[in-house]
């Protein structure tokens, strides 16, 4: 169940498709093998007041956290760390070339004696692919 959240600088907006953006931490996230599709909760925050560096309006930033259920192997966290932000660095190339950004990434266990949860994405996941191929 893991959470990516994206807080990024407003003046990306127009330069940067969100959700696209987004969708490439799903399959990322997905890829390293340490997640499920079911549990992967991917959102990005806009934030309109900033502060960054010397002040240039073109300074930018993007901070990626995923926030995940304590018990995997500091070896599969660290792999997975790596691919997702190499994902992001790959995408966000141009980016850097065309203008100041800082990208920042940080995954963090949740105690999950702290952290009640209650998910019925799966369930339904599973019955729309029994519909689907049913039909």
């Amino acid at each position: 169940m893991p959470h990516f959240t994206i807080e990024y600088s407003a003046n990306l907006d127009g330069d940067l498709d969100m959700v696209a953006f987004c969708e490439m931490l799903k399959k990322a996230g997905i890829e390293t093998g340490v997640f499920e599709e079911p549990g992967i909760r991917v959102r990005a925050l806009r934030c309109d007041a900033y502060s960054i560096a010397d002040g240039n309006p073109a300074n930018a930033f993007i901070d990626i956290s995923v926030r995940l259920r304590a018990g995997r192997e500091l070896e599969r966290r660290k792999a997975a760390t790596q691919h997702i932000f190499a994902a992001a660095e790959a995408y966000l190339e141009e980016m850097f070339k065309a203008r100041p950004l800082a990208l920042s990434f940080e995954m963090r266990d949740i105690d999950p004696e702290l952290s009640p949860k209650r998910n019925s994405i799966r369930e339904h996941m599973k019955r729309a692919g029994a519909k689907a191929q049913a039909g």
